[in-house]
Parts: structure tokens; C-alpha cells; sequence
């Protein structure tokens, strides 16, 4: 397996308040509907049911990663009809009462061959996919 990690962004608001918000992904299309349309744009197509966020990109088609595991501290995503085997867990670290440090991860199951071809872009995807994460939160 590989891991690709993204940067880590601060949210200020407390650790138990993002979980709570992650526990349905449908409390995250209103927020992803009040982004604005140039921000909105990079998001992409992505939609989401309480436990599963469903992304359609025209390289893969649709992918759906389903919630397999809700803690206090991670969210941990599988993907459902990708091409490889994948798992995206979301970080949540407290760093005050009031702040929170969220990052993405994704392990992938990729050959050691393939990784120098296939890494930059699954490097991308994971900070894309913890990028939203932050500005959904």
C-alpha cells in the first residue's frame, strides 16, 4: 500500500463539533451549495448520501467512497468501484478547545512500479480531497 498524505489545514472550531458534522455526509451539501460558483467549480461533481460521498470524474467515472469506520479522531472512507483498491481517512486533531487540525490520508493499493507514473496525481487528489474536507467544515 501507498499513503499519500494532504497538508494539514486549521478549523477553528472544536474537534467533537467537526465529527458531529462528518457523522452525515448530507449536512455537507449545504455547505458545499453555499460555496461560491468559482469554488464550487473546483470541487467538481461530487454528491452525498448520510454515508457515502459519490465523486463522477470522466477519468474513472462514478466512485463512491462509503464511511466504514466514524471515531473521534478519523473518518475512514473505502472506495466502492474503483479501479484500485483505496481507503481515505480523515484526520482530526484538536489543537485548542476551539481549533482543529484536519488532514487528509489515502492509502492505496498500486504497484511499486506504477507509483513514480500514478503518485503525483493520487498526491493531488488526496490534497484536493482534504482541501474540501476544510472548506466544508
Amino acid at each position: 500500500m501507498a499513503k499519500y498524505t494532504s497538508p494539514a489545514q486549521t478549523i477553528d472550531r472544536p474537534a467533537e463539533e467537526l465529527v458531529e458534522k462528518f457523522s452525515d455526509f448530507r449536512q455537507l451539501q449545504t455547505k458545499l451549495d453555499e460555496l461560491p460558483e468559482s469554488e464550487r467549480s473546483r470541487v467538481g461533481d461530487v454528491s452525498f448520501t448520510e454515508d457515502a460521498i459519490i465523486i463522477n470524474t470522466p477519468q474513472v467515472g462514478q466512485v463512491k467512497l462509503r464511511a466504514v469506520e466514524r471515531t473521534p479522531q478519523k473518518v475512514t472512507l473505502q472506495a466502492e468501484n474503483s479501479p484500485v483498491p483505496m481507503a481515505i481517512n480523515v484526520i482530526f486533531k484538536p489543537l485548542t478547545p476551539s481549533s482543529t487540525e484536519v488532514y487528509g490520508e489515502m492509502d492505496v493499493d498500486i504497484p511499486v512500479m506504477l507509483r513514480p507514473l500514478v503518485g503525483p496525481a493520487l498526491q493531488k487528489a488526496v490534497d484536493q480531497f482534504g482541501n474540501l474536507f476544510a472548506r466544508l467544515s
